[in-house]
């Protein structure tokens, strides 16, 4: 395979030859729902799911947190099977299966046998066409969530993220929490999330991806019958959803300082600016310059701050990637005392590589570093249908490992220079939990001020 391959949604059929001789086919049906598979040699099970492009930040005012509740109720019965049977049908073989929700969209899925791949198909087709959302079940299940938020809460690390997000992204909908919050919980009806349901729960919506020991064919078979026994009618045209759009979407910064005072014996730390959006050439030279950063025991990070100083015992950075915006943090987790010190020290890490670059060892770590693991990931099935699943809806791609690392080779030390001098100009939030001087935060940085 040379150079990633694109995913237009007008094309009803694609074969790809993929390195290590697996095989990505892809099927669009006149309904509209898209299926992918990824057949990988000597594989003797599949991960399966089932996708929709709609997450948190599609939400209106009324239905805050729905589509994280709609993921819970999808579990809990539908008019031929109950909570129970759903989850006997997966513990009966031994399998897994769960379903995530994440900012842009939600997605089902189990993990399997290949002989037991049939029945997961068809049962996360049953919960995702015909769940009830029994009134009763809603009403328990929303006091799960919420003793779910009071748990996250009580999570420094959970506050933190969630505050960061805020403070980079302001009103944009991609700072809200996904799962809501006990207000919006508590008053959103069944209806609300009913209507959220019928609305983004269409087979225009619908992106099924497996990986592992799949025959591409007979999984259609099995995905056409369960859905039209669900009652969809498949020959209904209809155009697959369109992707979102990628244009970079200008944030205006939540808040330069936010600070939750918690009598906590740690100060939990993030700052960080605005990213890179998932459509940008640019996400490889990213992922270099995190990896070098505070991607690792070897980063810059973790040497400075915990091996050299002894001021912190996580210590690293990450970079987020959306649809139309992205963001780039720091994260250490530390003595109240010491917060200030620490994130000057990780600030200063980040403006030096922005000035000076990084060296070609750092390189050559980085590199070495990013491609094994990713193809380590891909050992597993849940990587490869994830990806697949990703690919279809946000990237509009498929690049497989060999892809990946030629992307990744043709990174040089003058691109991670330029980037990260760009990022270290955008304006700075810092967000903290903890017992933490606030004065000394907001005076870390010319563009940070006091909230």
């Amino acid at each position: 395979m040379n150079g990633a391959v694109p995913l237009p949604l007008d094309v009803p059929e694609l074969e790809i030859a993929a390195s290590g001789g697996s095989l990505v086919r892809r099927t669009v049906l006149p309904s509209g729902v898209r299926i992918l598979s990824e057949q990988v040699p000597g594989s003797q099970s599949a991960t399966v799911g089932f996708w929709v492009a709609v997450g948190s930040r599609d939400e209106v005012p009324v239905t805050y947190g729905s589509t994280h509740f709609l993921e819970h109720l999808l579990f809990k019965g539908t008019a031929g099977r109950t909570a129970l049977d759903i989850a006997v049908a997966f513990d009966e073989v031994g399998g897994e299966h769960n379903a995530m929700t994440a900012k842009e969209y939600t997605c089902y899925y189990a993990k399997v046998r290949d002989l037991d791949l049939p029945m997961a198909v068809t049962v996360l087709a049953d919960m995702f066409t015909s769940s009830l959302l029994d009134p009763e079940e809603f009403e328990s299940e929303r006091g799960v969530i919420l003793e779910e938020l009071a748990m996250a809460d009580d999570d420094p690390s959970d506050v933190v993220s969630e505050r960061f997000f805020e403070a980079v992204f302001g009103e944009h909908p991609l700072g809200r929490p996904i799962g809501g919050n006990p207000a919006a919980i508590t008053a959103v009806t069944r209806e609300a999330v009913w209507a959220h349901y019928q609305a983004n729960y269409r087979p225009q919506d619908l992106v099924i991806s497996v990986a592992g020991a799949v025959d591409h064919d007979a999984l259609v078979g099995w995905v056409v019958a369960a859905l039209e026994t669900a009652g969809w009618d498949l020959a209904l045209p209809a155009t697959p959803v369109a992707r979102r759009d990628p244009e970079l979407d200008l944030l205006d910064r939540g808040s330069p300082l936010v600070v939750v005072e918690r009598p906590l014996e740690q100060a939990n730390l993030l700052l960080g600016v605005a990213g890179l959006h998932a459509a940008d050439p640019r996400r490889p030279v990213l992922t270099m310059l995190n990896s070098v950063l505070g991607g690792g025991m070897s980063s810059r990070l973790f040497q400075e701050v915990r091996e050299k100083r002894g001021l912190a015992y996580s210590v690293y950075s990450f970079a987020g990637s959306y649809s139309d915006a992205g963001l780039m943090g720091l994260y250490a987790g530390c003595s109240p005392k010491k917060a200030p010190q620490v994130a000057r020290l990780m600030l200063d890490e980040f403006h030096r590589m922005g000035a000076d670059g990084i060296t070609d060892d750092e390189l050559r770590r980085a590199r070495g570093q990013l491609g094994g693991a990713s193809a380590l990931a891909l050992e597993d099935s849940d990587t490869r249908m994830t990806r697949l699943g990703r690919s279809e809806l946000t990237f509009g791609e498929f690049a497989d490992l060999d892809e990946t690392l030629r992307r990744l080779d043709a990174v040089t030390a003058s691109d991670v220079r330029d980037l990260a001098a760009e990022l270290v100009a955008r304006p700075l939030s810092i967000a903290a939990v903890g017992t933490v001087d606030a004065d000394a935060l907001a005076g870390l940085d010319g563009t940070v001020a006091a909230a």
